[in-house]
């Protein structure tokens, strides 16, 4: 399961970086929302995935970034709280 995660946050990095080709105005970097929990009851498992999509940002950048441009992660931590009524 954990394999899996990895490997979806990978593409869905991925997938941001080749949109990102699409020029959208003139700038230096093109951000990149990363949203993952990390903080609260989803932490656990969402913290890999922000770091695995930093990962990925990392590597698209050392190779000179999306049309010469650098990716700028903006990691936002969203904290999955579960309401009580949904604990088991």
């Amino acid at each position: 399961m954990h394999r899996r995660s990895t490997l979806k946050a990978l593409i869905a990095a991925m997938a941001l970086a080749g949109l990102a080709a699409i020029p959208a105005h003139a700038a230096d970097t093109i951000k990149v929302g990363v949203l993952h929990s990390l903080s609260g009851a989803m932490a656990i498992s969402e913290t890999v995935l922000k770091d695995t999509v930093l990962m990925a940002i990392d590597k698209i950048n050392a190779k000179g970034g999306v049309l010469g441009k650098k990716l700028e992660p903006v990691v936002v931590d969203p904290v999955a709280n579960w309401p009580p009524e949904f604990d088991s």
